[in-house]
């Protein structure tokens, strides 16, 4: 029998809040769940693998609405867009990680000075430059 799992356990696995799960089951970005005799939503296993890929794009900033189409052109096996959708998007993260690896280039060419500030090897160094 397939496991399933609780908006507890969505929450836990993904980060997402409660609110944030219900409020995506509302806008229809996820299908919601079954619902137990009480009412409880049971999620099963494609419901948990969908909002773990949903809390990915969101962590690198792809925007909701860029979500919900690429879920939309999913469901109706519109993959062709969906491959689009994700090769942009993959464009953007590379960018946004070079940009990131020079800056933490210069973070670390900065802290590398100031470490020497603060043994005192830079003015022995800028001493030794100066004779």
């Amino acid at each position: 029998m397939e496991p399933t799992y609780t908006i507890t356990d969505i929450s836990k696995r993904t980060g997402l809040s409660h609110d944030t799960i219900r409020y995506y089951e509302k806008i229809n970005l996820i299908p919601g769940p079954a619902r137990s005799d009480s009412g409880q939503r049971v999620y099963a296993q494609l419901d948990m693998d969908r909002y773990i890929f949903v809390s990915i794009l969101k962590k690198t900033n792809m925007p909701l609405k860029k979500i919900q189409s690429y879920m939309d052109h999913s469901s109706r096996q519109e993959y062709e867009v969906c491959y689009a959708v994700l090769k942009e998007h993959a464009s953007r993260i590379e960018s946004q990680m070079a940009d990131m690896l020079a800056t933490l280039d210069i973070l670390r060419y900065k802290l590398k000075h100031f470490e020497e500030l603060k043994t005192g090897d830079f003015l022995q160094q800028h001493e030794e430059d100066v004779k």
